[in-house]
Formats: structure tokens, sequence, C-alpha cells
């Protein structure tokens, strides 16, 4: 006797036993611990991603059209936060691991797409001068607009004849430069640069460059430390400090530039597809690029929605390889008379 197609079970026929179809996964059914431990993040910051991108991910073009927002947003957190597209992800959801490798783009895409709405240098004076002082409260050190430095995170190779990604460690990575501020919000990030980019290299190619010797930021610099060139913009410490003055200066600026490593190793902490632990990403060098910006994006409106400033360090493997550098003196009078003018007004 002929058995009706209506009687099968849809989760048999779509996944085999034990799955849940989609509309059976409902965020009030589940506790926030269970959500926080599962995805990275509460309800209510989830409610609000999926309210910030569910125009976005219900676009009529894309292959995943039947699958809710707020599924495709549980499908990326769980895989930027674990670094996983294991099964164990997608049961908890209710889709296969290729639905969740088609999430993860589509959220990656949204998030990228509001890259500037929430990772950018203040503009008002106001806003300016508070980024200033908040800066002089960790260390006395004046003027600061950001912190700069660059990060590695590993990839796959992109292919065996090019070695434009291969870093000192002969680890195949993107090279990445990023500027936050005292608290660690990100002001920039430039995820795109080939590993075997050297950071000074990185910082010269990139549009912050651009946006600061065209004097878009004024009456401020940034600090980077000894692996990029002094500029009238970017105060590095000095090679040889020999005076008390020069000890100050190099110790505030440290205490100062530290910011940034903190900053790195929150976000590795938090999105553990970055770190290392579970492999290099699995992408091409321009989605992988994506994906770390879509990580710094959620970083950023993680910290603007009220979540823990500083995590616990990433206990990855993928670090920020040393970088063998010669102590690189900088050419431009201008500059070294800038920071000299810093020293006597400031730590002598």
């Amino acid at each position: 006797m002929a058995i009706p197609i209506a009687v099968l079970d849809c989760d048999l026929l779509l996944y085999g036993r034990g799955h849940r179809t989609l509309d059976r996964f409902k965020l009030e059914d589940v506790t926030d611990e269970y959500l926080v431990s599962t995805y990275g993040f509460s309800r209510q910051f989830i409610y609000y991603l999926v309210e910030l991108l569910g125009a976005s991910l219900s676009r009529p073009t894309q292959r995943s059209r039947a699958i809710s927002p707020e599924t495709q947003i549980l499908a990326a957190l769980g895989f930027y936060t674990s670094g996983s597209f294991q099964t164990r992800m997608g049961d908890a959801i209710g889709i296969s691991q290729a639905s969740m490798s088609r999430c993860v783009a589509n959220v990656t895409d949204a998030l990228v797409e509001r890259a500037s709405q929430f990772i950018h240098f203040p503009e008002d004076e106001a806003a300016v001068q508070t980024l200033k002082d908040d800066f002089y409260g960790l260390a006395g050190m004046p003027g600061v607009l950001g912190v700069v430095d660059c990060t590695h995170v590993a990839i796959k190779a992109p292919n065996a004849e090019d070695l434009s990604y291969v870093n000192r460690k002969g680890i195949h990575s993107l090279n990445c430069l990023m500027v936050c501020d005292a608290r660690g919000v990100l002001l920039s990030a430039e995820t795109h640069s080939p590993g075997s980019l050297p950071d000074c290299t990185v910082l010269q190619q990139a549009a912050l460059t651009s946006q600061f010797e065209t004097k878009l930021h004024k009456d401020g610099w940034l600090l980077g430390d000894s692996s990029f060139l002094l500029q009238t913009w970017l105060m590095t410490p000095l090679h040889i400090p020999e005076t008390p003055a020069e000890y100050r200066y190099n110790m505030a600026h440290s205490a100062t530039h530290n910011v940034i490593e903190r900053t790195f190793r929150t976000i590795r902490s938090r999105f553990r597809c970055l770190d290392g632990s579970k492999g290099t990403l699995q992408y091409s060098p321009e989605k992988s690029s994506h994906i770390v910006l879509a990580c710094c994006v959620l970083h950023n409106i993680s910290l603007e929605y009220g979540l823990d400033v500083w995590s616990s360090p990433a206990t990855g493997q993928m670090e920020q390889p040393e970088e063998e550098y010669e102590q690189m003196e900088s050419m431009d009078s201008k500059a070294c008379r800038i920071r000299q003018e810093l020293l006597l007004t400031h730590f002598s």
C-alpha cells in the first residue's frame, strides 16, 4: 500500500532523525545562558542584530530566503564565536552544514555593508577632545587620536603559486591594520593585506595614511610601535632612550599603545574563528578579509551595547608574528621636531 508523502516526517526527509525543522527553534524557548554559551551573545543582543540586519537578510534574491534572519544570525554567530561548522551547531537550529555556510556568507556581507556606520573616527570637536582626554588618562600621553598596530589572521593557501600571503612564520595569513580608542573601540580596520607584507608597508598602502596625510584628522596623532616610521601624525618610541624625559616618553607610549594589544586579545577571545585554534579560515583571501571585518563590526556593536570591554586572552595558536624589522629612523625633520617638542613640553 502506498504511503502518502504528506504523512512522512519532514525532519526525516531533510535531515535524518533527531533534527528539528527551522520553525521549531525559537529564541524565547531557550535560556539566555544557553544562547551565550552556544552563540556568544545574549537574547537581547541577538534581537538587536535581527532588527539591524533583517532587511538585508530577507532579500528575495538570496538562496537562503527560506531561512529566517534570526536563524541566519544564529548560524553566523555560532561560526564566528566557535570557528566551527560542525554538525552540532547546525543541529541546534535545524540546518545543514551547507546552509550554515550560506548563512555565514549572508550575515558577513550584511555586517560589512555597515562597517563605516560602526567603525570610524569621531568627527565633532567634543568627541575628538574626549578621545584625547581618555588616552591622556591612561599614561599622560597628550594629543592621541588612536593607537595603531597590525595583527595576522591565518587563512588557507589561495593556491600553490601565490606566496604573497605567507608570513614570516611560514603561515598563510592576512595582515590586518587596526586603530582603536582608549576603550578598545575600533576606529579603523583594514583587513585585506597579504601576510607577507611588513607592518610598515601595510600602513603605507592603507587608506588610513591618506586620511591623515590629507589632514582629515587634525591636531593630534596616532601611536604606533617601532615597526612603523615616525610621521607628523604618527608618534613612535625612541630607539635608544638616553635622557629621563626620553624614558618617560617611551614608558607612556608603551602603556598607551598596549590598548591595541588588549583589543586584539579580546577580539580573538570572543571570535574564535580568528584565533587559529580551529585551524585557518577556509575561504579565499577576499572572503576571509570580510569575515575579519564582520567580527570587527560585531566587536564595536558589542561595546556600544554595553558588553564587557576586555575579555580573557585567547588561547589559539595564531598569534601575531614577531616582526624582524630594523629600527627605522625618520627622515622627516618636521616629524622629529614634533616628537622633540612633545618630549620637552610634557616629559621633561
